[in-house]
């Protein structure tokens, strides 16, 4: 069942039809929804079995990754103090 542009009072001829689809994920789980794209969905992943929503996600060892930022791009040594007096300075 497709609803109008017009039916929902907007300008007519723009817009595309808003139509009832069902969508498929690849665990299994199926519902209906709306959308713009007219033809059935399928998706790789969903609130079902995505880990965040599932509470099965894996942690990610932060203190390694910034010891090797550290490592990486960490503190520059300073230059040297004969260095910097050897540069004239304007008077």
């Amino acid at each position: 069942m497709a609803v109008t542009a017009a039916a929902q009072g907007r300008k007519p001829g723009i817009h595309p039809d808003y139509v009832t689809v069902n969508v498929h994920c690849a665990c299994g789980t199926t519902w209906t929804t709306r959308s713009t794209k007219g033809q059935e969905l399928r998706l790789e992943i969903c609130s079902n079995c995505h880990p965040f929503f599932t509470g099965k996600q894996r942690l990610i060892d932060s203190a390694g990754q910034i010891e090797k930022f550290t490592r990486k791009w960490g503190k520059k040594k300073e230059a040297p103090a004969a260095a910097a007096a050897s540069t004239p300075s304007k008077a």
